[in-house]
């Protein structure tokens, strides 16, 4: 027995789900989302709460149950509140700046760095952090990964781009001379 996939999924007030066979549809004031579930679990409404059951006692049924329950929490979620993830930038002339839908990023590279974010995404730069926010959890984390990927922070003075929750675990340079 799946211990998440057990609980029912509380609909807020704001929160509209519909259901139709494996296909999910929220819809809220931070926007639409929907997904396409394989055919291994059922959905069901009940009393503003889905319920979500395995077709079959099979592993594959099984292993799918709490994963799509998380999925429909996570659609929830950002459809009410939405997601955030924070990034911050360390390095001598690294620079951030937003406009529009694209992410200018001077990492100290010959050339600046245009990325453009996915729709559903929204970006904001605070001084040396940029703040990704968006309805889906997955194209936020994807974003934030993606921009993380230009430059990754190095070992020894920590520059580059990290998420402000890691911590980089500092090496030490060369030894001095003897």
């Amino acid at each position: 027995m799946s211990r998440i996939g057990k609980q029912p999924v509380v609909v807020p007030e704001k929160v509209e789900v519909k259901i139709d066979g494996t296909k999910v549809s929220v819809k809220g004031p931070n926007g639409q989302l929907e997904y396409e579930f394989n055919n291994l679990v059922k959905f069901e409404l009940k009393d503003k709460e889905v319920i979500v059951t395995p077709v079959d006692g099979s592993k594959p049924a099984r292993s799918m149950w709490g994963t799509a329950r998380t999925l429909v929490n996570n659609m929830i979620v950002g459809c009410t509140t939405g997601f955030k993830r924070t990034l911050e930038f360390n390095g001598v002339g690294y620079k951030a700046a937003v406009s529009g839908d694209t992410l200018n990023l001077n990492l100290g590279y010959s050339h600046p760095i245009e990325y453009k974010l996915p729709n559903g995404v929204s970006a904001k730069v605070v001084k040396n952090e940029i703040e990704l926010e968006g309805a889906d959890k997955e194209l936020v984390g994807f974003a934030a990964a993606k921009i993380r990927s230009f430059r990754s922070p190095e070992p020894y003075k920590g520059k580059g781009i990290k998420y402000s929750d890691e911590t980089i675990i500092r090496k030490a340079g060369k030894a001095g001379g003897k």
